[in-house]
This record gives C-alpha cells, sequence and structure tokens, in this order.
C-alpha cells in the first residue's frame, strides 16, 4: 500500500499539444477533458493500488485558453477518500516560457471509485491528513462529495 507521504500529490508537465488542437492553435476543450481523466485514473490507480473507474467530474469552466505550443502543467492531489472512492483534483497552468509566466487555465475534480476483478468497489487506504493543506482540502471535499449525493438523489425531468 502507497504511504499518503509518496502519494499524495504529483506534478505532470507537456508541451506540444498540436495533434489535439483547433484551428486556431487552442487545444480542443474535449481533448483537454480527456487528458484531465487519464491523469485522474493514473493517479487514483497510484494512490489507491487498485483499478479505478471514473463516477463523476465536477463542473469544469474553460477560464483561459491553452495554445497547443505553451507548456502546460498539471497538478493533482488526492483531497478526499473515503472506503472505496477518492475524489481527485486537478489544477491547469500554463506556462510562457520566454516571458516567464504562468496562468491558471482550470481546475476539477474528479470521484474515482476503486473496484475489484469483478467491478465491485472495493475498500481503499485511508488518507494520511499531515498538513494543514490536507485537512483543508479533505474538508472541502467532505463538502463536495455531501453536493454529488444530494444532486444525484435529485429526480431529474426528461427532457423529452
Amino acid at each position: 500500500m502507497p504511504t499518503a507521504r509518496c502519494a499524495t500529490s504529483i506534478r505532470h508537465a507537456g508541451t506540444n499539444y498540436q495533434s489535439i488542437s483547433k484551428l486556431h492553435g487552442n487545444v480542443h476543450g474535449g481533448n483537454l477533458l480527456k487528458l484531465l481523466n487519464q491523469l485522474a485514473y493514473t493517479y487514483a490507480s497510484r494512490y489507491s493500488g487498485k483499478y479505478v473507474v471514473t463516477l463523476s467530474v465536477d463542473q469544469v469552466i474553460f477560464k483561459v485558453p491553452i495554445h497547443a505550443d505553451e507548456l502546460v502543467i498539471f497538478y493533482a492531489s488526492v483531497n478526499h477518500v473515503g472506503r472505496t472512492s477518492m475524489e481527485v483534483g486537478i489544477r491547469v497552468e500554463v506556462q510562457d516560457i520566454q516571458h516567464r509566466s504562468a496562468c491558471h487555465t482550470n481546475s476539477c475534480h474528479f470521484s474515482m471509485i476503486a473496484v475489484d476483478k469483478n467491478g465491485k468497489p472495493t475498500v481503499i487506504p485511508p488518507l494520511n491528513i499531515d498538513s494543514e493543506e490536507q485537512a483543508r482540502r479533505f474538508q472541502e471535499g467532505v463538502i463536495r462529495k455531501e453536493a454529488r449525493l444530494k444532486a444525484a438523489k435529485t429526480k431529474h425531468k426528461p427532457y423529452i
């Protein structure tokens, strides 16, 4: 099992997103969502030591376009852990290398469920909280989880 010290946050950087950009040279939002989901999957699997599936992703607002030639940095952290689920928060920044400036483009939270070989939820290790920042993220994760559970119980009328 991983320890919280080695598995609660990670940083990933990449450049040259030409293959997933639109005509104007900006990274396509759907492709960015795919990258975010892959990062959440990788990180949740790494933390839990289990195969995971995506349950949900919170609202994603694209504040600033990401140009295909910018340095993109993804910061991920496990914010909250339940019995079989965990919340992975991801912050995305772009850096202009020549001007040495950074800009926050978006943040989102993925709810991931650990599953066994039969696809059934399975228990994961608890989160060891050893800083005020981790405690804050954990409490904010509790609030988001409660809001997600409340929203899931709300009945929606069909659009037809």
